[in-house]
């Protein structure tokens, strides 16, 4: 029985996704995040969807792995979807309307617009994670930041940063859900009460979370110092990742495809 994977943690297989290079996947995804952000109607989001749930299916990731992410950013979803339908003391025709505040049939499109634009931004991004190992994606960084050597940019530490903040995210969110599954086992309740109740009944949680944190940190600086790590200059690679033509071809035709379905949309 495997265990389950958290969000945004590498999910081992071998589908072509897997196999694409960290930097042609790297520039897909900018591509999409590119389409998503020009596109300015519902058209344009249904090819969008269209292009997630086709790289989905192609790189054989569970889809409730790829779609765990939303959960992280309900609240934005949330926030997002009201900020746009609620109107107050509205002129025009209301879905609903309690006293002076009412709901806008245009602005709740407007909002289920921004919605749908950041779930499959999530879900563009969740992809690149779970299907790029750590030390690929850190490699494919630290190439696509070598051209600023030249003026002592240090690429090789932003990029070895960028992938351990990464890879703590999922790491904090482990942690975090089980301080809480053993403070529910010992008599917590962190689902009763008032917002300010269960806020506060959270914060015994952070304290052992940080001790966990800055454990593990501490760990990982032990284990880079045994291993030699000493930052990116001069370091050599076990292995070197070179785009093939395939990268270049899948890089090229898809990143074409989306900024022009974009445009278009």
């Amino acid at each position: 029985m495997k265990a389950p994977v958290p969000f945004g943690q590498y999910y081992p297989g071998d589908s072509p996704v897997h196999h694409l290079e960290p930097r042609a996947k790297m520039g897909l995804v900018a591509a999409f995040m590119v389409m998503l952000f020009t596109v300015d109607g519902f058209p344009g989001l249904a090819a969008a969807s269209a292009v997630a749930a086709a790289a989905v299916a192609v790189s054989s990731v569970p889809p409730r792995l790829v779609l765990r992410g939303i959960r992280a950013v309900s609240v934005i979803l949330v926030f997002t979807l009201l900020a746009h339908g609620l109107v107050w003391n509205p002129a025009t025709v209301t879905l609903v309307r309690i006293g002076p505040i009412g709901l806008d049939p245009q602005g709740v499109l407007t909002g289920v617009f921004f919605v749908v634009r950041i779930v499959l931004l999530v879900v563009g991004t969740s992809l690149l994670t779970l299907t790029t190992s750590p030390v690929r994606l850190a490699d494919g960084l630290e190439r696509l930041m070598r051209p600023l050597e030249v003026v002592r940019f240090p690429a090789g530490e932003v990029a070895m940063m960028l992938t351990v903040a990464l890879r703590f995210i999922p790491t904090t969110a482990e942690e975090a859900e089980k301080i809480v599954l053993a403070q529910v086992a010992r008599g917590a309740r962190f689902d009763t009460g008032g917002p300010v109740k269960r806020a506060r009944a959270y914060v015994p949680v952070l304290v052992p979370l940080f001790v966990n944190l800055f454990r593990r940190a501490d760990e990982l600086a032990t284990a880079m110092e045994a291993r030699c790590y000493r930052g990116g200059t001069g370091r050599t690679r076990y292995t070197e990742s070179m785009m093939t033509l395939v990268d270049k071809a899948a890089l090229i035709i898809g990143a074409s495809v989306m900024i022009a379905v974009g445009m278009v949309l």
